[in-house]
């Protein structure tokens, strides 16, 4: 039996979009919040969500701008906040969340000032929730057109993780259940930054091979944090971990991977945010990441050259060279 029926998602942009459109194929009650009317309006009438899925048609979904209307009956929340306003926003609906209501966090970050987590943000605003973290290598795009795409659903309950499973999942959204919450984040993040490093490896023509070392180097950093932050390395093995890192890192469809490739192509980076309307993550987590790591006393090369290339304080060949003349060492 399916547990959770009826569904709230926090977020019209385009994956907050996407998961409404799959819990609603899922055969769920679904109500998606945004701030913004037309994009209530869109979505109500059938019309898609033209600015962030331009060309995907999608049935009508219930929206509305009324945060009360949307949480009345939700027995689960998708929060699909960028990291860097969640804190707000999971603020600004708290009280409309009843005690005991799993909140999957789909946002992919750490918070500047703070450093924490989306599950620690949601601890300290919406302490009466559960914890569940959504992550793993899904285009918005993809999901929205009905494409098949795998993800891993963390929840320190199992039982309550697999009735999550149960109402989000369908044939072509596979959600994988872990207990493992902090490795997910960790995954989440920390590919963003590295999305940015291949970017800029692409921009600058460096070669596939250069691309593959990139990605696996970028890993052994990834894993590195997981273990200083307690995850289980097997989560960073799996979807939300080397999963998302490929998918990231291997398409222009990433946000950070295109931004990346803009800088090494002799973009500057205000130019090319300044061209977007959606949120490129890994520009904001960059800094909070480096920070964490120098807390935890572990070294993230390719990322802190990422973090000097977005300061300004060295240029994007530079940062190349960087990374080149490292000592020879064991692999590990």
């Amino acid at each position: 039996m399916i547990r959770f029926h009826n569904i709230a998602v926090l977020g019209g942009g385009s994956w907050g979009t996407a998961l409404a459109f799959t819990a609603h194929q899922a055969g769920r009650n679904v109500s998606l919040w945004t701030r913004r009317t037309e994009i209530a309006n869109q979505l109500q009438e059938g019309l898609g969500n033209p600015e962030y899925l331009p060309d995907i048609s999608l049935p009508p979904l219930t929206a509305s701008t009324d945060i009360k209307a949307v949480m009345t009956a939700a027995d689960a929340v998708l929060a699909v906040i960028p990291a860097q306003y969640a804190r707000s926003g999971l603020t600004s609906v708290s009280a409309h969340i009843r005690p005991g209501t799993p909140v999957l966090l789909c946002a992919k970050g750490i918070e500047r000032g703070s450093l924490k987590f989306m599950t620690d943000v949601l601890a300290e605003t919406v302490p009466h929730a559960v914890p569940v973290v959504l992550s793993g290598p899904s285009f918005a795009g993809d999901v929205a057109r009905g494409l098949p795409t795998a993800v891993t659903l963390a929840c320190a309950n199992e039982d309550l993780g697999r009735d999550l499973v149960a109402a989000i999942g369908r044939p072509a959204f596979r959600p994988y259940w872990t207990h493992d919450l902090i490795g997910a984040e960790i995954g989440g993040a920390v590919k963003n930054v590295l999305a940015i490093a291949c970017g800029i490896v692409d921009g600058l023509q460096l070669g596939k091979s250069a691309h593959a070392a990139l990605i696996a180097r970028g890993f052994a950093e990834m894993c590195r944090l997981a273990d200083a932050l307690g995850a289980d390395r097997k989560t960073l093995s799996g979807l939300s971990g080397l999963g998302d890192l490929v998918l990231t890192c291997a398409s222009p469809q990433s946000r950070n991977m295109s931004f990346g490739k803009a800088l090494g192509e002799g973009q500057s980076a205000e130019d090319v945010l300044a061209g977007r309307s959606t949120v490129t993550e890994g520009v904001a987590t960059t800094p909070a990441l480096l920070e964490l790591a120098a807390r935890h006393a572990v070294e993230l090369p390719i990322c802190e050259t990422v973090g000097a290339i977005l300061t300004g304080q060295i240029t994007v060949k530079d940062g190349v060279n960087t990374l080149l003349i490292r000592p020879f060492k064991e692999e590990k």
